[in-house]
């Protein structure tokens, strides 16, 4: 089931193409700044970090998690989860399937974002603002 959600072979092998036109553009702003992303993302090596995201991916995770109980039950607080609409690495789909069958989960759709939506300008400070004081911008 998971090989039809994710798309793993073009990841692996570094396509370009797996990257929405919002990733790309973050991505060469990280790169040509000199960022972290090349170094500490693979500081164990290629093989070992691409083997630890397809056991991830595609291994047994000894639980399903559509049985996650609400860590909340007295709605005391809630889960968040932000997915970029234009995530080419994990489906849209699949994270409105989640929040929709867990209702304590409050889902974040980003319109104009891809899978690396975390990264563009000022976006972890929106996600912080939205988490400490509830303000929600127009761009989740």
């Amino acid at each position: 089931m998971t090989q039809k959600w994710f798309a793993s072979a073009a990841a692996a092998s570094r396509d370009p193409g797996i990257f929405s036109e919002s990733d790309l553009k973050v991505l060469h702003r990280l790169l040509s700044s000199g960022s972290f992303i090349e170094n500490k993302s693979r500081q164990q090596g290629i093989y070992e970090s691409i083997h630890r995201d397809l056991r991830v991916m595609f291994g047994n995770w000894e639980f399903d998690p559509m049985n996650i109980t609400n860590p909340f039950p007295q709605n005391e607080g809630s889960v968040h989860l932000w997915q970029g609409y234009h995530d080419r690495l994990v489906p849209v789909q699949l994270q409105r399937f989640l929040s929709e069958k867990l209702p304590w989960i409050r889902y974040h759709e980003v319109p104009d974002g891809g899978h690396m939506f975390m990264f563009a300008d000022g976006f972890t400070d929106r996600i912080v603002k939205m988490l400490l004081i509830g303000e929600e911008t127009s761009a989740m």
